[in-house]
């Protein structure tokens, strides 16, 4: 097991080595071979939390206009939508205006987490988007929520969007543990309810969220859709999200 102790060093040495700025979770993953399930739940919640215990604050956004400006669109994008947008929805506004930065771009900011937490900060220094800050808020409690549980079980957190069938209608829900939700569902319909395809996913709710938006049209009752096969072909080409 990796000590606590030993991914204090580490993170300090790479902070050093960087010019005094602590990695994101990734890059210091690549370079280390410390991976999340080491530490997340074990010795820290968010990847911040380790970063303020080794004696940094996480990486600031004062002086990086390149990330402000990221933030900025994101954040706008994110008002548009009612939600925090998940790749698909990043890559089709990019299509669509190319003023709008780059699904590469976004992540350089950090893992989902870590995003969500410069994006809060930025809205509140900024005094601009107030309901995106509570979307992220939102977002950081379910998370910290997940990782306790997943610390409960041991486990690293993965969760799942899923499509069922009732009849002629799909639901389309999330879960921490996948067959559980669906099964809870399924007793209480009156028709025999169907597994379609399960996507994996360290995001649920953004997931969810994206599939909700794009079906929005075929929307019958809350997550019932009337869909045809061609969209569910389309939700089951992806595996991970």
């Amino acid at each position: 097991m990796v000590t606590k102790a030993h991914i204090l060093q580490e993170i300090k040495r790479t902070a050093e080595a960087n010019g005094g700025v602590p990695l994101g979770m990734l890059r210091f993953e690549s370079e280390t071979g410390v991976k999340p399930s080491d530490w997340k739940g074990r010795h820290w919640v968010r990847w911040g939390d380790a970063i303020r215990e080794a004696g940094y604050l996480p990486n600031q956004l004062k002086g990086r206009a390149d990330i402000v400006a990221v933030l900025d669109k994101y954040a706008e994008l994110a008002q548009e939508l009612g939600h925090l947008p998940v790749k698909a929805e990043m890559q089709l506004k990019r299509r669509s205006n190319r003023t709008f930065p780059s699904y590469d771009a976004v992540r350089r900011v950090g893992p989902k987490l870590e995003l969500v937490e410069h994006l809060a900060k930025y809205c509140r220094s900024h005094g601009v988007y107030g309901d995106v800050v509570h979307l992220c808020e939102e977002y950081a409690s379910q998370a910290q929520q997940e990782s306790v549980d997943g610390a409960e079980d041991g486990k690293e957190v993965i969760g799942f969007v899923y499509l069922i069938k009732s009849g002629r209608f799909y639901k389309i829900g999330r879960s921490n543990a996948a067959g559980r939700r669906e099964y809870e569902i399924a007793i209480q319909l009156p028709e025999k309810a169907k597994r379609i395809h399960v996507i994996r996913t360290d995001d649920p709710s953004g997931i969810e969220a994206y599939w909700h938006k794009r079906f929005e049209a075929k929307r019958k009752n809350g997550e019932w859709f009337e869909l045809n096969a061609t969209e569910v072909a389309a939700f089951r080409r992806r595996k991970f999200m």
